[in-house]
């Protein structure tokens, strides 16, 4: 069994042989028979997904029609996780969004007193793991509404939805509402990620590297690199990151006293920084590199427990 999370960015496979993401965004004619093909032999497949949302679809279902379909090219006999705790073989409503569940579906047992939080390249996930039979069914919408989704994350944001103003060199000014320079770019200039980390597209299209971030970072209040400095650069980030921090923070203590956890655990490609804002546990400790897929090693792991009243 192989576990795979159909994403709007990127394909997560987990394997015998590990971890392989790929980056995959669905509003460029995805390719996701192709990408799954080298997966395909006796292997069956169990599959979660949050990329029905992509707005080249004209409706969630149609999302979900579109990755069913791709995926049982390659895998006719697979199994999809559904917002209802159970596996099916065919393209219903409960598929939309599911990816969240199925986390929280392998590891309620596990942790049942925390809270946890899953940073991703686009959004992160506040899940209460003591209150997992009432999360069972809730759609994105009613997740915003409740405050366990946070639609912003590590790597994709548009920095203009995270702050309408930037602290540069001491003097309070307004910024672009243009898509000029995303979270990744924040990381990146201030070195709390590598590289190789940022696997999205940005703004521009051109570099990951710390100048060409931080050319991007001197946009977001209409300048160049060369007009404000790397210290006026350095401004922008900082005023994101921290409003960044505080927002999910918050978030997360609402949810953590609301349901009296007792603890914070983290996941995804912000674990570790999520770990640090909150004082939560990153569990990369105990899973290594799991962490950064975690839907699709745990919708393997729940596939393959599986029993027949468990697939409709």
């Amino acid at each position: 069994m192989i576990g795979i999370d159909v994403g709007g960015a990127n394909l997560k496979v987990v394997d015998n042989d590990g971890v392989h993401i790929h980056y995959c965004p669905l509003w460029q004619e995805a390719p996701i028979k192709e990408l799954l093909s080298p997966y395909a032999g006796s292997e069956n497949a169990a599959v979660v997904m949050s990329g029905e949302l992509a707005d080249c679809f004209s409706s969630k279902q149609e999302g979900i029609g579109f990755i069913v379909s791709e995926v049982q090219t390659v895998f006719p006999d697979a199994i999809f996780y559904g917002m209802d705790g159970r596996f099916h073989t065919s393209a219903v409503p409960e598929l939309a969004a599911a990816n969240w569940l199925a986390m929280a579906d392998m590891l309620k047992s596990r942790y049942p007193d925390a809270v946890l939080v899953d940073m991703g390249s686009t959004t992160t996930d506040i899940i209460p793991l003591n209150a997992f039979d009432s999360m069972i069914g809730q759609t994105d919408l009613t997740r915003l509404q409740q405050g366990y989704l946070v639609y912003c994350g590590l790597l994709r944001t548009n920095v203009a939805t995270l702050i309408h103003n930037a602290e540069v060199s001491g003097i309070n000014t307004p910024v672009s509402t243009e898509y000029f320079a995303s979270t990744g770019d924040v990381y990146i200039a201030l070195n709390r990620i590598e590289e190789t980390l940022f696997s999205a597209d940005t703004a521009d299209r051109k570099g990951t590297d710390r100048t060409s971030c931080l050319r991007r970072l001197a946009r977001v209040v209409c300048a160049d690199l060369e007009e404000i400095g790397e210290s006026g650069a350095l401004d922008v980030a900082r005023s994101v990151y921290n409003v960044q921090m505080n927002l999910i923070g918050s978030a997360v203590q609402k949810v953590v006293q609301s349901h009296n956890a007792e603890k914070i655990i983290t996941v995804g490609i912000g674990s570790g920084l999520v770990a640090e804002w909150t004082g939560g546990r990153d569990l990369s400790a105990d899973l290594g590199e799991y962490t950064d897929a975690m839907p699709a090693y745990a919708v393997k792991e729940k596939a393959t427990s599986l029993s027949e009243a468990d697939l409709l």
